[in-house]
């Protein structure tokens, strides 16, 4: 890591991504950088936490010598790829690492992403036991076919099992849908919405699919296959699940994220959002500290064979300068519920101000009182929003 992340302020939140690239299949809509067993090169599973540990402790020693002051880790995120691919017992090792390396602020946020059917309620307990304070659950969806489409291996059923079991263990919930699957029914989306709710998560992330180049289902739908999503549809998919949640207690804090209160909301991904700093772990794991950005070698052979060496893991870096940072704060404050400070925009940003109220994109008195805050159709169109505030 660069000496420039010692410009970074003692005040930001500092939290930790620990990237688990494992999966059982590759789903067909899925670009991010996971594996299956097939596609390891001789990399094993059981030799991943080490690595992670090791990259932990090459990341303590480096962010001592910037200079940059120690701080405790506000949240930890285990991400993947399916992160319960691996015993609870690696995964405690590698919280560990990160509690010795730094330390972990008072009601620190633990979080792992799970599949439902990588997990049972010993599993939970262990990770409860271990430090975790939440789990997010990969729901995806309800019905079966849209499953089906998805290339989603778990049983629909199984979800109010495990929410139940993490609920035992002391848990915080969270599920994550999608929706505008090809084939995918207004009417399936509201089954989905219901099976979610009827759980009773404490946050719910719906994502709108994105048909990423290079993935099979790219492939399915350039071949006639599968039908392309309806833009149409997947909007009046948000304002359904816009309406449904505010009406079971959720409220919108992020475009696509909702909580029953700001306590549940996610504090990792609110740390991304709000330009925290943060040091990500493992194959293919962006970082920032201090205006300073870096990235990880993708594939885990590479980085295992760096981490083997003692060498850092880094690919590549760039440190932001002031209006690329500018920017990029624009565009991320914009999706959250507090908005985007209108002292933030330059003057050209500034004019587009009264057209995006008239057209009723952003909440008029929000932007009076100095907010850039976005209505509902704001966030269905909130691209559109970035690029007039940014011309």
């Amino acid at each position: 890591m660069p000496a420039q992340a010692a410009v970074g302020a003692t005040d930001r939140d500092f939290g930790v991504y620990l990237h688990v690239p494992f999966c059982r299949v590759r789903c067909g809509y899925c670009d991010f950088n996971t594996y299956t067993a097939t596609e390891l090169r001789g990399v094993k599973q059981t030799d991943y936490a080490d690595q992670a540990i090791a990259e932990v402790r090459f990341a303590a020693r480096a962010l001592e010598r910037s200079g940059l002051p120690a701080r405790p880790v506000s949240t930890v995120f285990f991400g993947g790829g399916t992160p319960t691919l691996l015993p609870p017992g690696d995964l405690a090792r590698m919280l560990a690492a990160v509690r010795d390396a730094w330390g972990l602020a008072p009601g620190a946020e633990i979080t792992t992403e799970a599949n439902p059917d990588s997990v049972d309620a010993a599993a939970l307990r262990s990770l409860a036991d271990s430090g975790f304070t939440r789990v997010s659950f990969g729901m995806q969806s309800a019905v079966p076919s849209v499953l089906a489409t998805l290339e989603r291996t778990h049983d629909p059923e199984r979800v109010p099992l495990v929410v139940e079991w993490a609920r035992d263990a002391g848990l915080d919930v969270s599920l994550d849908l999608i929706y505008g699957t090809p084939g995918e029914t207004l009417d399936d989306w509201r089954r989905s919405l219901d099976a979610a709710l009827a759980c009773a998560p404490d946050h719910l992330s719906a994502y709108a699919l994105i048909v990423e180049e290079g993935t099979k289902l790219a492939r399915q739908i350039r071949r006639g296959e599968v039908a392309e999503p309806d833009d149409d549809l997947t909007a009046d998919m948000y304002e359904l699940a816009d309406a449904v949640l505010e009406a079971a207690g959720y409220g919108w804090y992020e475009v696509s994220n909702w909580a029953t209160g700001p306590e549940h909301r996610s504090r990792h991904n609110l740390g991304y959002w709000r330009g925290a700093d943060w040091w990500g772990v493992g194959p293919g794991a962006h970082s920032h500290v201090g205006g300073v950005r870096w990235w990880n070698v993708k594939h885990p052979a590479a980085y295992a064979a760096r981490m083997l060496q003692g060498e850092s893991p880094a690919a590549g870096r760039e440190t932001l300068d002031a209006e690329t940072r500018r920017v990029e704060d624009i565009l991320l404050k914009v999706r959250i519920v507090e908005g985007l400070p209108v002292a933030e925009l330059d003057d050209a940003g500034r004019t587009e101000v009264a057209g995006l109220i008239a057209e009723g994109l952003i909440d008029g008195a929000a932007a009076i009182g100095g907010s850039i805050r976005l209505t509902l159709r704001g966030r269905l169109l909130a691209d559109a929003v970035v690029r007039r505030l940014v011309p």
